[in-house]
């Protein structure tokens, strides 16, 4: 189950850190994260990455190393990164911000565990989509 605000928490400071490759965000109750850019990478809210529905996720591999080139705020409700690996469909909600920095033990266990069901190593090099991809990005 994700851990959620008990409010809508909204964000008092974001920072974009290079060197240790980590947004660090901070909300106004008080819970301050450090969310690695690659698990924003592999766990993008796109469409591209998050298929159009359940069981259409796309495993992300080879992000260990991804930087965030760029970001940009969208209106007043999220955030629009630019990943060095070209990826820049994903738009982050301060929620699932949120979401990603309070679960994200959890979502390394979930993430480890589909690369070891699927039998891929983290860094293996992406696979082309080879058309199954929905055609709209």
């Amino acid at each position: 189950m994700p851990t959620m605000p008990a409010a809508a928490a909204n964000p008092t400071a974001v920072t974009v850190h290079e060197a240790s490759r980590v947004l660090e965000i901070g909300f106004d109750d008080g819970r301050n994260f450090r969310i690695p850019f690659e698990l924003m990478r592999i766990f993008s809210p796109s469409a591209e990455v998050q298929g159009h529905g359940p069981g259409q996720e796309v495993l992300q591999t080879g992000k260990r190393d991804v930087l965030i080139t760029d970001i940009q705020p969208v209106g007043h409700y999220a955030l629009q990164p630019r990943f060095s690996d070209g990826h820049d469909t994903g738009i982050f909600s301060w929620e699932y911000l949120y979401h990603l920095g309070a679960d994200a033990d959890a979502k390394w266990a979930q993430y480890e565990e589909r690369l070891r069901s699927a039998g891929i190593d983290r860094d293996a090099p992406m696979k082309a989509a080879g058309g199954h991809g929905c055609g709209s990005h």
